[in-house]
């Protein structure tokens, strides 16, 4: 005859039984801890007091904190007084920029014109030694130095190729920029306000700046220049430096321009 098999015990198994045990265990010792320790409100207090004298953070005259250590500010409260202080960091009371900001951006424009300057003048001289001082203007700034190419010394009409006779002009002004080929340089294309519209250039944006790769590419394939320093982009004729309205003045505008940013800007 077949024993019957024997029925599990009513209740939940033993080994919950321990586990609970265990668990009321920890709360117990946590609750413990938490009872044992206080929130020193008078040093809280100190620092609150120390952040309110020295960043304006906290609100003038007011207590951080309650005698029970409770903050009296909101934290967004908190942190819409420092946004304010950060925000108006260098702005005086009237919300203007404060006269040490203003000395201090000139002075830094008076360095930048004066390092600008010493580049103009080793620029100059060395493209003097190539011959080129007649057909390169050379400018500083505060922030850069720009050589101004005459468009139709280094393209033909409509076009974006290196002239063959311009090849050598470019070769030699690179051979005189190569020792700053540490610093950025932009390289840009302008052109004048007549209207282009061919197969391979639809208007002046796109002719400036092919015209400006053309020199950018020179520069970087064939003398070795730093890609991640040298830039070329086409301005078209957003920015003439003389009236549209004569062909003087045209031919003036259409230019290729080469910044070289002095090591303030760079």
């Amino acid at each position: 005859m077949a024993r019957k098999p024997e029925e599990a015990p009513a209740g939940s198994p033993a080994w919950m039984t321990t586990f609970s045990d265990l668990m009321n265990l920890l709360l117990c010792f946590f609750v413990l801890l938490f009872s044992m320790s206080t929130v020193d409100a008078e040093k809280f207090q100190q620092i609150a007091a120390s952040l309110s004298s020295t960043f304006s953070v906290l609100p003038s005259g007011g207590s951080a904190i309650k005698e029970d250590g409770i903050l009296i500010s909101s934290g967004a409260s908190q942190l819409s007084n420092l946004s304010t202080y950060y925000n108006s960091v260098g702005l005086s009371e009237e919300g203007e920029i404060s006269q040490e900001i203003e000395d201090a951006k000139t002075e830094l424009e008076k360095e930048g014109l004066a390092e600008s300057e010493n580049m103009a003048e080793q620029i100059e001289g060395a493209l003097e030694e190539k011959n080129l001082g007649d057909v390169i203007e050379v400018t500083a700034t505060s922030k850069y130095v720009v050589l101004n190419m005459n468009g139709a010394l280094l393209f033909d009409s409509s076009k974006a190729e290196l002239k063959a006779d311009a090849v050598s002009v470019i070769d030699r002004v690179a051979d005189v920029l190569y020792v700053y080929d540490d610093h950025v340089i932009y390289i840009e294309g302008h052109t004048d306000n007549l209207p282009i519209n061919t197969a391979k250039y639809p208007n002046n944006m796109m002719l400036s700046l092919y015209r400006a790769y053309s020199v950018y590419d020179y520069f970087v394939s064939k003398k070795g220049f730093d890609e991640a320093t040298l830039t070329s982009l086409g301005k078209g004729d957003a920015v003439p430096i003389a009236s549209n309205s004569t062909a003087e003045g045209r031919a003036q505008n259409r230019r290729v321009e080469i910044k070289i940013y002095n090591k303030l800007n760079s």
